[in-house]
């Protein structure tokens, strides 16, 4: 079976079981207050080159659902696209605390300036909830990425409007290796960010990043409120204390995004079409019906969506553990099943 279901099915990157072996003995303080945490802490801040707060959670639904109910109050909203991870894969967790997610429509997944400037038109008075925080994704759910450019202008926005602007991460290595954003444009642009690590090589892991002090203020508390303070916060963090350290994480964004652009090339030169051209290590091919149950007796993947009545659309994901021989053998499959 060749595997392209998700980029979090392997344990993790070599290097990191390595170090956790490395420490398996080690006695630690407890609640982030190591030598691991605070090692993975400075590693983030010389990339972004901010003093920047710097919190460890576990997972990705988790730190969304801390850090916008930790920074909006009850009768504040946030916007995001529709097919933002909070809008539709977090099973209301921030409608649960009390906060709407006013969505837009966008076909490239991506907010711009105008997207907002017309929630802004349309909540008015107290009779609607006031909406306060911009929620993008790099990369996006559907594989597109933003520019330095448009983070910048996005941030600018923000700032005139009053909205804090809060960037998901969970893809970020892909990201990154796919566009012209830095670590420091992301210290510079954003008021919040995660570096995500449980889909870019670690066991498990996100990295919160909070780049305007006073919306650090209380954070811990948060974290405990939600129950998601580690008594082992150095699991958190290690890591990260090794994706960090050199450039592994942005290495491991650069080899899923080549194995997806394997695929991708691969694909059209058979003459398979895609519901969106990707850039990152998340591929939406489009198949006739027929074929996915031919392709579902040798390959792993998700299911996205119905295109029409006869084709729907898959999710291929590349991982930092897929081999660029795994994605030839899958376009022999995909070949083999066109020929016939």
């Amino acid at each position: 079976m060749i595997y392209f279901k998700n980029d979090y099915s392997s344990i993790a990157h070599p290097l990191i079981l390595e170090k956790l072996w490395e420490c398996r003995l080690e006695q630690n303080v407890g609640y982030g207050l190591d030598e691991h945490t605070f090692l993975a802490q400075k590693y983030i801040r010389e990339k972004i080159k901010k003093p920047s707060a710097i919190y460890f959670l576990v997972g990705g639904t988790q730190t969304n659902m801390v850090v916008i109910s930790s920074m909006l109050r009850p009768f504040e909203a946030v916007i995001c696209c529709k097919t933002g991870h909070i809008q539709v894969h977090e099973t209301g967790a921030i409608e649960g605390q009390g906060h709407k997610c006013i969505y837009v429509d966008k076909e490239d997944g991506k907010l711009c300036p105008k997207d907002i400037d017309d929630v802004l038109l349309e909540h008015t008075d107290c009779h609607m909830v006031k909406p306060k925080m911009v929620y993008i994704s790099n990369a996006t759910e559907i594989g597109t990425v933003y520019t330095k450019e448009e983070i910048k202008e996005l941030y600018e926005y923000c700032r005139e409007k009053n909205l804090y602007l809060y960037m998901d991460g969970a893809r970020l290595a892909s990201a990154m290796a796919a566009s012209d954003v830095t670590y420091e444009d992301l210290g510079n642009y954003t008021d919040i960010f995660y570096i995500g690590g449980t889909k870019n090589g670690g066991y498990m892991g996100e990295a919160v990043v909070i780049n305007r002090v006073e919306l650090a203020k209380d954070f811990d508390y948060c974290i405990k409120h939600f129950g998601a303070m580690l008594a082992k916060g150095f699991v958190a963090a290690i890591p990260f204390e090794v994706l960090m350290k050199d450039d592994l994480y942005y290495s491991i964004g650069k080899k899923e995004n080549n194995c997806a652009k394997i695929l991708q090339d691969g694909l059209e030169k058979i003459g398979v079409c895609f519901m969106v051209k990707s850039l990152t290590n998340q591929i939406f091919p489009i198949f006739r019906k027929e074929e996915i149950k031919k392709l579902e007796k040798e390959c792993s993947f998700e299911v996205w969506k119905e295109w029409n009545r006869d084709w729907v659309v898959i999710r291929l994901v590349t991982s930092f553990s897929t081999t660029e021989e795994e994605c030839e053998r899958f376009l022999k499959v995909v070949e083999k099943i066109y020929q016939n």
